[in-house]
């Protein structure tokens, strides 16, 4: 009976102890790419590239005031891809992905409508893992490639019988 109850205390009391330990000491690993547009066509294409070396901010605000709350850089590897340690768990917080900068001289502007992706930085919606992934985001190139009105007209008559 004894055994039963310290069995019992432990598993009410300790356990989610442990767990919450656990989860609350992990960072979070937010991953994305960052392409440039190379038909400014405002999404990604068989002609898209990725940019190595551009710069990303994960930015967390606070809810009502939207005042800056965390903020922490990151850049590209060879693949277009950043991975950013998010410390701390953002549950009231609208965080998001902003495009900073790119190293590729001809294409500097950001897509206004793919410019940031939001992400989930919080562990209280039933999401356990680390990884968490945020929306491509791009760049337009300043000068469509040669090509790339054949290839929207790919994109455009895909679906439709000939």
């Amino acid at each position: 009976m004894a055994i039963s109850r310290v069995l019992l205390l432990f598993a009410l009391c300790v356990l989610p102890g442990l767990v919450s330990a656990r989860t609350l000491g992990n960072p979070f690993h937010i991953q994305g790419r960052v392409y440039c547009d190379t038909c400014r066509c405002g999404f990604e294409t068989t002609a898209t590239t990725y940019i190595p070396g551009a710069t990303v901010r994960i930015e967390c605000k606070y809810r009502n005031t939207l005042q800056l709350a965390y903020s922490v850089e990151g850049e590209t590897d060879a693949t277009g891809t950043y991975n950013i340690l998010v410390e701390d768990d953002h549950e009231d917080q609208i965080c998001e992905s902003v495009l900073v900068s790119s190293p590729v001289n001809d294409c500097k502007s950001a897509d206004p409508r793919r410019n940031r992706a939001n992400v989930v930085v919080t562990r209280y919606n039933g999401i356990v893992k680390d990884k968490h992934y945020a929306n491509n985001m791009g760049f337009f190139k300043d000068q469509p490639l040669a090509g790339c009105e054949e290839l929207l007209k790919q994109y455009l008559n895909y679906d439709q019988p000939e």
